[in-house]
Formats: C-alpha cells, sequence, structure tokens
C-alpha cells in the first residue's frame, strides 16, 4: 500500500523543477512550501499594505491517512471478506479528525503571535482559523506579502512571495497554510459600484476542458443509422449494451455536479427528449442547491445540458437524478472544494471556502448568495459524475492531497466518483504542455496531466469514438478530432503514486508498449495512470439554446458511465445489496477483464507528439475499454 503522504511527495525528474516544492528538513524552522515563479500574466505590484487582515486559515494533518489506502480496499476489493461493508459518516469523521496533540501543538505556535480568543478550530475539526493582518503573517511564517497584479485583466491578489516557513515541531502537525501560494485562479476582475464577473480565462473551477461545440444537426435522427456524426441514446444503448428497467430506483441515487454559471435549461431539456425519449418531456432533475445554486435561463449551458439530458434520458423516466448545482449567480468561480462541504461537514473549514485564493467564499462579498457556506447539508449520491478539470501544475500538492483524500473518504462510504479525464490527449487543458522547468507552456515538450484524473480514489473516464461509416455493433476507436486538436486525455501523474490495484495492469502495458519517448516526458517515475475507462465522446446529439447541436468531449463520457454504473447500484439494491462504491479495484481485477470492449485503435497526441497508443489490455488513451453493461452487472450481482 501506498501511504497519502507518499502519494504526495513523488519526486520524478520533472517534480524535482516543478513550481510547487515541499519541504522537509530537521532544522528547527525551515520552508513548508515553496514556489519558484508566478504564473504567467501575473506580477509583483507593490508590497502588501502591513494592515491589510488576512483570513489564515491552517489545515491540520489528519490522523490515519497512512492507512487510508488499506481502508479503501478493505471495503472495494472483490477478494476482501469486507466487500461492500462501507463506513458511515460519522465513522469516517471520527477515524480521520485531527489528534488532539495536533490541534494543541499548532494552537499553542499561533497563540504566541496572537490573542488565543482569535482562534477558532472548525466545526469539524480540520482546521484553525484566525484572523490576522498581513504584518502579523508575515512575521509568523517568515514571509513576504505582495499585491500581485494581472497584465490583461488588472485585476490584484494577494500572496506572498517565495514560499513560508514552520518550525519543525510544527510542520508534521500542518497540511497547508491559506492564503500564502495559490495563483491558480482565474483573475478577479476589478470591482466598480457594479457587480461585474470574474475574467472568464480559468475559473476557480479550474481550466476545464469545454466540450467542443459542433455546428447544428442537420435532419436530426434519433436512431442508429449514423453514430459517428449524430450520436444518440440509441447509439450508446447498442454499443454498451445497456437497456434496463430500474427495480429499486426508490432505494438507489446517482448525479451530476454542476457549477455556476453552467446551467441546464428546461425548454432544452424537453426538445432533447421530445426528440429522443418522449415519455420524459417534462421531466427536470431534482435540485441539490450548494451555495446558493439556482436554476437559471442564462450563462453557458452546453455542459450542464449535455450532462444532464444523457444522464436522465439513459437512466429512463424511473430513476430520479440529483443536479448537484454549485454556486449563485454571482459567485461564479466555485471549485471542486465547495461541493466537498456541502457533502461532509468534517471537510469544511471555519467560515467558508477551504482557500479563499481557490474556493469561492459565502456569504459571497460580492452580492448573490448571502448565507453561510454549505456545510455537511447534502447527502452524496450513490454515483456521481464531473466534467471538470484542473491540471496538475496548477494546484498545491497538499491542496490536491487534502482533495483526493477526501475522495477516498467518499469510497469508504459507498460512492462512486466520476471524472472525465480531458480532452487534450496528453497536453493539459488548453493544450498546454510543461517545460523544463515544470511550468505551463505553448511550446513546452513536457506531457501535462489532469487533476482530479491522476486521483487514484476517483475513476477517470477517458473517450472514445465510432469510426466514420461503421455501426455501433462495430468496435470503437479512442476519441480523436483532428480538426480540433481534440484527443482523449491520458497519461501519468506527476504527482501521485500508482496505486496497489493497477499495478499489474500497467507495468504489463510498460512491459509490451514502451512510451517512445524520454522518461522525464511522461514520468516513468511509477505513477499513477489514467484513464480508468472510457466511453463515447464524440458528436454527442444536444439540444442548446433551442436547437440539437452536435457536442464532443470526455464531458460526455463521465455522464454516460455514470449512467451505466447507476443501473448497476439499482440492481444489487433490488436484491438486498450495497452500491459498488469505489470502483477501481473491481474493474481492474483478473474477475473484470472481459467486462470490457478493449480498444486498440487510435491515440492521444499532444506536445508535440503522438502521444500513446490505444493497445490490448490497459492503457494510457481509453484505459480498460468501454463497459459491457450486461457483463458488469451479472460479474457485480456475483458480488456480496
Amino acid at each position: 500500500m501506498f501511504p497519502i503522504t507518499r502519494l504526495l511527495v513523488l519526486y520524478s525528474t520533472l517534480l524535482a523543477a516543478a513550481p510547487y516544492v515541499v519541504v522537509a528538513s530537521p532544522v528547527s524552522k525551515a520552508y513548508h512550501e515553496f514556489r519558484r515563479s508566478v504564473p504567467t500574466g501575473w506580477t509583483p505590484a507593490r508590497r502588501a499594505e502591513p494592515d491589510i487582515v488576512l483570513p489564515l486559515r491552517v489545515g491540520l494533518a489528519q490522523s490515519n491517512l497512512h492507512n487510508i489506502e488499506t481502508y479503501l480496499l478493505d471495503v472495494s476489493h472483490p477478494d476482501s471478506p469486507n466487500y461492500g461493508n462501507h463506513w458511515t459518516a460519522s465513522r469516517v469523521a471520527e477515524t480521520f479528525r485531527p489528534s488532539d496533540e495536533t490541534v494543541d501543538i499548532v494552537r499553542s505556535w499561533l497563540a504566541d503571535s496572537v490573542d488565543p480568543r482569535r482562534i477558532s478550530l472548525s466545526r469539524g475539526g480540520g482546521w484553525l482559523e484566525v484572523n490576522m493582518t498581513v504584518d502579523e503573517v508575515e512575521r509568523l511564517l517568515g514571509t513576504e506579502y505582495y499585491v500581485y497584479e494581472h497584465g490583461d485583466s488588472g485585476a490584484e491578489h494577494v500572496a506572498c512571495k517565495g514560499g513560508y516557513e514552520l518550525p519543525g515541531h510544527v510542520s508534521n502537525h500542518v497540511d497547508f497554510i491559506t492564503p500564502t501560494l495559490q495563483f491558480d485562479v482565474g483573475p478577479r476582475l476589478k470591482r466598480s459600484s457594479k457587480v461585474r464577473r470574474r475574467a472568464s480565462m480559468g475559473s476557480k473551477t479550474g481550466s476545464k476542458s469545454s466540450p467542443l461545440i459542433g455546428k447544428p444537426v442537420q435532419n436530426v435522427q434519433s436512431g442508429t443509422l449514423n453514430c459517428n456524426e449524430q450520436l444518440t441514446l440509441a447509439c450508446l444503448r447498442i454499443l454498451y449494451d445497456f437497456n434496463y428497467v430500474p427495480l429499486a430506483a426508490n432505494k438507489n441515487t446517482v448525479g451530476v455536479v454542476e457549477y455556476s454559471p453552467d446551467h441546464y435549461i428546461a425548454s432544452d431539456m424537453d426538445l432533447f427528449f421530445g426528440n429522443f425519449s418522449k415519455s420524459q418531456v417534462g421531466e427536470r432533475p431534482t435540485l441539490v442547491a450548494i451555495d446558493g445554486g439556482v436554476l437559471s435561463e442564462f450563462g453557458d449551458s452546453y455542459e450542464s445540458n449535455l450532462d444532464t439530458q444523457y444522464m436522465m434520458g439513459l437512466v429512463g423516466p424511473k430513476q430520479k437524478v440529483q443536479l448537484f448545482q454549485v454556486g449563485d449567480a454571482i459567485e461564479d468561480s466555485v471549485s471542486f472544494n465547495n461541493f466537498l462541504d456541502a457533502i461532509d461537514g468534517s471537510y469544511c473549514t471555519f467560515e467558508g471556502g477551504d482557500d479563499p485564493d481557490i474556493d469561492a467564499v459565502y456569504p459571497d462579498p460580492y452580492g448573490g448568495y448571502q448565507g453561510t457556506e454549505n456545510c455537511g447539508t447534502a447527502t452524496p449520491a450513490f454515483v456521481i459524475s464531473t466534467s471538470y478539470s484542473y491540471t496538475e501544475v496548477e494546484l498545491p500538492p497538499a491542496y490536491m492531497q487534502r482533495q483526493c483524500a477526501e475522495y477516498a473518504k467518499l469510497g469508504l462510504m459507498g460512492t462512486t466518483v466520476l471524472y472525465s479525464s480531458g480532452d487534450y490527449g496528453v497536453a493539459g487543458n488548453g493544450d498546454l504542455c510543461l517545460d523544463s522547468n515544470g511550468y505551463e507552456d505553448y511550446f513546452g515538450t513536457i506531457f501535462n496531466p489532469t487533476f482530479p484524473a491522476g486521483c487514484p480514489y476517483i475513476t477517470s473516464v477517458g473517450g472514445t469514438q465510432v469510426d466514420p461509416g461503421a455501426t455501433p455493433t462495430e468496435p470503437e476507436s479512442a476519441w480523436m478530432d483532428l480538426i480540433d486538436e481534440a484527443y482523449s486525455s491520458g497519461g501519468f501523474s506527476n504527482v501521485f503514486a500508482i496505486p496497489d490495484y493497477q499495478k499489474s495492469s500497467v507495468e504489463k502495458y510498460l512491459q509490451e508498449y514502451p512510451p517512445p519517448y524520454a522518461s522525464d516526458v511522461w514520468n516513468s517515475s511509477g505513477s499513477r495512470a489514467f484513464p480508468d475507462l472510457s466511453a463515447n465522446a464524440n458528436n454527442f446529439s444536444v439540444a442548446v439554446f433551442g436547437e440539437i447541436v452536435a457536442v464532443s468531449g470526455t464531458s460526455a463520457s463521465s455522464p454516460t458511465v455514470g449512467a451505466i454504473l447507476s443501473a448497476i447500484n439499482d440492481g444489487r439494491l433490488a436484491i438486498g445489496k450495497r452500491p459498488i462504491g469505489f470502483i477501481n479495484p473491481v474493474i481492474y481485477s483478473p474477475l473484470f477483464r472481459d467486462a470490457f470492449n478493449d480498444i486498440t485503435k487510435g491515440s492521444n497526441p499532444g506536445c508535440g507528439t503522438a502521444g500513446f497508443s490505444a493497445v490490448p489490455g490497459w492503457d494510457p488513451v481509453t484505459g480498460l475499454g468501454t463497459p459491457n453493461f450486461r457483463k458488469l452487472l451479472e460479474k457485480w450481482l456475483a458480488l456480496p
């Protein structure tokens, strides 16, 4: 097993030159985190005024994280006697709550600099929070704070320069501190008396792989005559042998996560169902509003329309689909953590976003939702599909580590977490690669993996396509849009180590089909490989703004897989068994080897290379292949 701390500090040649470094040292005081330079576009404008108040939040090291993979495999591995015996939320919270020693040591350290009455412990026990002036924080952390300015937008942002220090006796009890080094957000536009939106480039939900929008579909067809150009519900049902009538819909839950300003449009949903599933006209997803999440007829609807139309269409009218709508109409920069806060109260900080440089803060200081941040108010569905991503290099490693551990906790509680892998092949979002210093660059030549796809505790979903002129009964190929230069993302993490469950499959691939690139280009150091599986990502017929258009991308693949896995949960629940939860140890096991349609054609170019190739068995383009529902259902029904 690989303890979570090792997952964070996986030092390859690339990582040694990466922008973020976590430093351990036996001396009494040393850098805890360090960043060599700020992201492109940001420059220091001036020193931060010493009397500016910063909402300092200290992420406390959690207990038992070194055992989290062991715990997760105990309830997720098909050979375990405890398979399916998922934990309660209270057991998860109690197991990983920071120790009293950790709380006391960090609190005492803070109390040496401020009045102890100013220090608060979060309701979940995972954070200490104290408001301090810039002058106080600089002396506490041995750093200097600057106001940085973004050249394109004129936005201003406060962050420390270089890194920050912690005493040796404190460092082991702290994951990370905010606000310090975080620059992975889209710049906030300067505000006048009127409320204005953030710049559209790179919101806090990451420089996401937005679905590719094609031309309006001519001569809309609902069948399977041309699935390469018009992918429909009927095409997907044939491709994956997926026809199922729910038996336990009242016990089952499945959901999609959307982040403002993405909203589905009701009239488009009726247009879609009118063309492809007439019995569902008038149906709507069940809204689970998080941090002021509302439905709107405005904003970007492509992603939300795609996710909701296909998830609902595939599960059918008997199974309700939950829509976790995160963020209000103003604060359009909510993040994965704002969603995680809502479904796990132990993950929350004291009074809002876990990292004010990354996560939205509530009450919203710019108008919009004025309530407190949702904290443990939403129940996670058994299957949750999300089609957003960052690249790993955008985020501090400690931030990714803490979030990845949260996905493991969801798996412990029986939730399947799906993320699309991305749409730029071996490049990162926006078709950016890495240079020799580990920074994103359009001219970079080093592969740029996405997050959370590289987290070993989620299931990463890549993309496939029906070949031109082929029928949906013929083998698919890896998704490759040569015109838009978009491809199924996959590769090897620069942060997370390879988990035990996929070692055998990945090692077989590397032995039989070694990548023809220098080891530092694709990270040969033994890291988490992705995607885990795939589904069609090409030319989905989606209703958007009153017409049917072709939409492509792994954004479409994730809800498709989510619908299939939800039906498997229904089958198990109907016979008194538990949901499937974290699926990776099962799908990589020999027992499930023939339950996937192996994809052996295509590749995922990027960074000036042909990328990786789809080959027999697992590969870093399409993973294990696409699902065969009937085989998967039969095998999962046979498990305890």
